[in-house]
């Protein structure tokens, strides 16, 4: 089940987020670019977006496993507990985030990080833009912009 999150759900997408991004983007990041990450993803930017309504959690059972945040016609913030990746969880949310987008928009856009730009690629997303971000200890975080 795919719930939109309101403002008592911010501490489970937040876990989510933070989980996530600290298990996986190590593996391809250096240490300030997952710092980076962890501050652009902040519970104040979580909120914000709640507020907003635009902020879905995926439920399996009671559990929360995941979260996307659908901003017009940009995907944002979408993540899996570690836990459960590999399991199709990303995939359905992915696939409600796309519907969600296309009630209103032809072309989708999403920021792809490293881990996850194989994954769009076989959703038939198309590379648009690189982009590098310097960040603390003279790090860089590197990403593409993707579109569908």
């Amino acid at each position: 089940m795919i719930k939109r999150a309101d403002l008592r759900d911010t501490e489970t997408v937040r876990a989510i987020t933070e989980q996530t991004i600290n298990s996986v983007y190590p593996k391809y990041y250096p240490k300030g670019a997952v710092d980076f990450f962890l501050s652009h993803h902040s519970e104040n930017n979580i909120k914000n977006d709640i507020e907003k309504g635009i902020v879905y959690i995926l439920y399996e059972g009671d559990n929360a496993v995941g979260t996307v945040t659908v901003k017009r016609n940009e995907l944002l913030r979408l993540f899996v507990l570690p836990q459960f990746q590999g399991k199709g969880y990303g995939g359905r949310l992915l696939d409600f985030a796309e519907k969600k987008a296309a009630e209103n928009y032809s072309k989708i856009i999403i920021d792809a990080s490293l881990p996850a730009k194989p994954i769009y690629l076989k959703r038939g997303y198309v590379f648009t833009e690189y982009h590098t971000i310097e960040t603390d200890n003279g790090d860089f975080l590197c990403y593409d912009v993707m579109e569908k």
